[in-house]
């Protein structure tokens, strides 16, 4: 809707209750959310996003939180494809892709699945 400073305001305004609260339920995916809206903002703003979705990925390996740590790779690699490091990004996501062993008609790993091959055909053709 174009309202970016104020998401980001309220996704920093969220991740400050967060490290007050200690409350962590969300974290991982309102990181993903703010690298996402840093990258709407300014497609240029590339490593403060980077930075958003590594966070991510971490804090939800470290809750255990494979979902959430799916969603934060995903927006990752996507990030890593569009700055040429498709190497990296298919090692990230394939390593959590496999994890899984069924939900493969959701969304979220179709979706992952659409990426990883998407970067595995760019490989073969280099």
């Amino acid at each position: 809707m174009g309202r970016v400073e104020e998401a980001l305001a309220i996704l920093n305004e969220t991740l400050a209750h967060i490290g007050r609260s200690g409350e962590e339920c969300d974290h991982s995916e309102m990181l993903r959310l703010k690298g996402e809206i840093i990258l709407m903002h300014s497609r240029s703003a590339t490593a403060e996003a980077e930075k958003c979705f590594r966070e991510a990925v971490e804090v939800a390996r470290r809750q255990e939180a494979k979902w959430w740590e799916l969603r934060a790779t995903v927006s990752l690699s996507r990030l890593l494809r569009d700055t040429d490091r498709q190497d990296e990004a298919r090692a990230l996501l394939a390593e959590i892709y496999n994890w899984f062993i069924e939900g493969f008609d959701l969304p979220d790993l179709q979706e992952a699945k659409a990426l990883l091959n998407e970067l595995s055909i760019v490989r073969a053709t280099k």
